[in-house]
């Protein structure tokens, strides 16, 4: 039996294993790279080893590393999480021959369906229907032109090894083509060791449906009905859900019947997942591939369920038999996830990473967190700070439960997508169960919806409480009133300050304030009464009101000198590692031309010209890590 187990993950999905094992009296081991040194999986753990690096590659992919930990703590058994080693059959089977219980499929069954397109031959062998595909040789252009006329257009570039929406190209047209190969090979080549790719047939707009499958030891294998997954950006899921608003019970039972077929024909041991695109106008199905491991949005399943799958999982690699059967598993009721992330939505996605100053939440819905009630979002790892996850009676109930949660949470730091995500949950088409893989594309406005909150009301606020906060710990600004002048008719200087919609000099006329205090104040506005709750961390003002919240801060009078300073040229967005450099010193470049090419956050980031010019100096080289708004080429004026 297992009595250590080494979780070889981080953040929120390392938290969950190592409470799973605790309700079975496992003890377990934390590792852990130089930025999560403080995280919370590691003083969680009853034992924690410190990797050398900072990078994934540096620690979590190390499998040298990943072992001497193991050994170093008496580690019996390795649960690898979702990501970095989890498909990785070479660290399985490194494990099994350290003497250590692998929790997951057999390695033969991981590299089988981790490479897609050997996955695909084996989905049809077992009679489950596919699109139309081809493998990417060697070859050159021709050759692929030839491979996608067969395949036929739209189509997707897709990396064989690996998944999360990684090298993974949309193209229309023959015109595309070409830069989409070398595009999606590199970052293949970058992520996962392999640039092998294919191309496959692409669906427009179908459902993203996944069946979660068990299989134990003594050939018993299960599933657990669906999920769906259709609400993505950049091929990544943002909600998830059990069951779905579109499968029936025979499509149901069709679709389950055809997972637990093919993980039969691999004599599948453990938790999986066989992911599908549905047609739902008529009703087919296709496969897409098959993750051998726990999932992201696993809980869903749990919830609707009543099954612990971690305390599976562990089972399963003890060699117990399955504790049901098929007929013994039905779902009752509804459970939505929604995945939160650090990134900006009005901004393309755009990872955030920084300083999460406070992050307090309800205990009514079941929060996955990463962090703790504060902690800094790694430019290193993927941008997620929680998975949040409502279960009720019916979907509707669910979806308004978790909006209602997420919307008076307290999350003061980096821009997140956690009002994209409160909109979708009560947009009118996901109530309706229109949820299809283009859903953000048509709702485009979701990514900027309007405040629940008059944004003078909580600018009010924020004026209002850091003039209270400011006297309370200022003594010479506790004697005068706030706008004081030193000479008699003087104007009143104006103050700007700098909230959602940027700058802006307060006007509150109309505006009413009771109770003020450095923590909070009554604000009316047309009647209506708001309590504001205000935090200040390193010079903003954050204002929560249950509904509403937003970040306010104080424009100094005078800039720093070097407010304006910088290169004449593109700087980096955030912190990242330069994975391209395509331009020398000496080239004439013009506007829009991709220059350097940062990773961050699981996320390439071009950096463009702005203008036409010659490179006069590149301040960057592949490998580089550079921090945010650093300087990466400068452009001189074009003779």
């Amino acid at each position: 039996m297992i009595s250590t187990l080494l979780v070889a993950n981080r953040g929120e999905i390392a938290r969950r294993v190592i409470r799973g094992a605790r309700t079975l009296g496992i003890r377990t081991v934390a590792i852990y790279s130089e930025p999560d040194a403080a995280a919370p999986h590691v003083a969680e753990a009853d034992r924690a080893v410190a990797l050398r690096g900072s990078t994934s590659a540096e620690t979590y992919l190390d499998v040298d590393q990943v072992l001497a930990a193991a050994r170093a703590t008496g580690a019996d058994a390795v649960h690898p999480g979702y990501g970095f080693l989890s498909e990785n059959a070479s660290f399985a089977r490194a494990c099994a021959d350290a003497g250590l219980t692998w929790v997951g499929p057999a390695p033969a069954s991981i590299e089988t369906m981790g490479v897609k397109h050997t996955a695909k031959v084996l989905a049809r062998e077992a009679g489950v229907p596919t699109l139309p595909d081809a493998l990417l040789s060697g070859g050159g252009t021709a050759e692929w032109a030839r491979a996608a006329e067969d395949v036929g257009f739209p189509l997707l570039v897709k990396a064989s090894a690996g998944g999360g929406g990684t090298g993974m190209r949309e193209v229309r047209s023959a015109a595309g083509l070409a830069d989409a190969v070398r595009s999606a090979r590199a970052e293949a080549g970058r992520s996962f060791g392999d640039d092998t790719v294919f191309l496959e047939r692409l669906l427009d707009a179908p459902r993203h449906i996944e069946i979660q499958v068990l299989g134990d030891a003594h050939g018993h294998v299960v599933h657990l009905g669906e999920r769906e997954c259709s609400i993505q950006r950049r091929h990544q899921k943002v909600v998830e859900e059990a069951p779905s608003p579109a499968v029936s019970p025979e499509l149901r039972e069709r679709m389950g019947a055809t997972a637990v077929a093919l993980a039969e024909r691999l004599g599948y041991v453990g938790a999986g997942t066989v992911e599908f695109l549905l047609d739902d106008t008529a009703g087919d199905f296709f496969f897409l591939e098959m993750n051998t491991r726990l999932q992201v949005e696993h809980p869903v399943t749990e919830e609707v369920y009543g099954v612990d799958l971690v305390a599976l999982q562990l089972a399963i690699a003890d060699g117990e038999p399955l504790p049901f059967t098929q007929e013994d598993l039905q779902p009752t009721g509804h459970a939505v996830e929604v995945r939160l992330y650090a990134e900006d939505p009005a901004a393309g996605d755009r990872p955030s990473p920084g300083t999460l100053h406070r992050y307090r939440h309800d205990q009514d819905l079941r929060w996955e967190d990463a962090l703790g009630t504060s902690g800094e979002v790694s430019a290193f790892y993927d941008p997620m700070i929680a998975k949040v996850i409502a279960h009720a009676p019916t979907r509707a109930a669910a979806a308004r439960r978790l909006a209602a949660g997420l919307a008076q949470a307290e999350i003061h730091g980096p821009a997140t997508n956690r009002d994209l995500l409160v909109a979708v949950l009560r947009d009118p088409d996901f109530l309706a169960g229109a949820t299809r893989t283009d859903f953000l594309e048509r709702h485009a406005g979701l990514r900027t919806p309007e405040p629940a909150t008059p944004r003078v009301v909580h600018l009010a606020a924020a004026v209002a409480c850091t003039t209270a906060a400011r006297r309370e710990h200022d003594p010479l600004a506790h004697l005068a009133p706030p706008g004081w002048r030193l000479l008699r008719g003087a104007p009143r200087p104006a103050i700007t300050w700098e909230g959602p919609d940027g700058e802006v000099v307060p006007a509150l006329e109309g505006v009413g304030l009771r109770d003020v205090s450095p923590d909070g104040a009554r604000v009316t506005l047309d009647g209506v009464e708001y309590r504001c709750r205000v935090a200040h961390h390193a010079g903003v003002a954050y204002v929560d009101d249950g509904e509403g919240h937003s970040a306010w801060r104080e424009v100094p009078r005078l800039p720093a000198p070097d407010a304006a300073a910088g290169g004449a040229g593109p700087v980096s967005e955030v912190p990242g590692t330069v994975v391209e450099v395509l331009v020398t010193e000496g080239e004439h470049v013009v506007a829009g031309q991709k220059l350097v090419v940062l990773e961050a956050m699981k996320m390439e980031h071009p950096a463009l010209a702005a203008a036409d010019g010659i490179v006069e100096s590149v301040h960057v080289a592949v490998g580089q890590y550079v921090e945010a708004h650093a300087t990466l080429v400068t452009l001189g004026a074009p003779e």
